[in-house]
């Protein structure tokens, strides 16, 4: 059987092609195993698809890293809090490569982030998103971008108080479950 981890060395070759192909290899048989539909390569460009799909709607926006020490433990509350506010617009972008996919799905998916829209970083020069994203960002994970109506964006560093996003929440009016 085919293993998308046998891919992860050829993926450190620095041939743009190859590494193109491979992605795209790579993503599909993952699409086609059924384990990752929503995880996209997030390259130059990506951040406007992100604001475009999202036009005059409010969503939050989260920098997330495998090896992150305060992600899990906003991940899991941003997870309670989307199955209180099902209405919430949750988009995470990990700062890993593309060659840690399944480990971002598997991980994602045990803090119970897996039906939201994830991205992985696919760029040979992270620097350059990270430009593109903020240019007041230099990397340093988790950041949260909560967007209003009109996109106009608050940025947090560091471990966010469920407060916080509940505040938001109300602020924006992304409507809960009616308990």
């Amino acid at each position: 059987m085919f293993s998308i981890l046998k891919l992860k060395p050829l993926l450190a070759q620095r041939h743009p092609v190859m590494r193109g192909l491979l992605l795209g290899m790579m993503l599909t048989f993952m699409n086609a195993a059924g384990a990752a539909e929503s995880i996209r390569p997030f390259t130059l460009g990506s951040l406007e698809q992100v604001l475009g799909a999202r036009e005059g709607k409010p969503f939050i926006l989260v920098f997330w890293s495998l090896d992150c020490q305060y992600c899990p433990t906003e991940l899991k509350m941003l997870s309670e809090l989307k199955r209180s506010h099902p209405a919430m617009d949750i988009v995470l972008i990990a700062t890993d490569s593309v060659s840690d996919a399944p480990q971002l799905i598997s991980r994602a998916e045990s803090y119970g982030m897996s039906k939201v829209e994830q991205w992985v970083f696919a760029e040979d020069m992270p620097e350059r998103l990270r430009f593109e994203i903020d240019r007041r960002w230099y990397g340093e994970v988790p950041r949260t971008y909560f967007y209003d109506q009109k996109h106009q964006r608050e940025a947090k560093t560091g471990l966010i108080n469920k407060r916080f996003f509940e505040d938001w929440l109300a602020r924006n009016a992304v409507s809960g479950s009616g308990r």
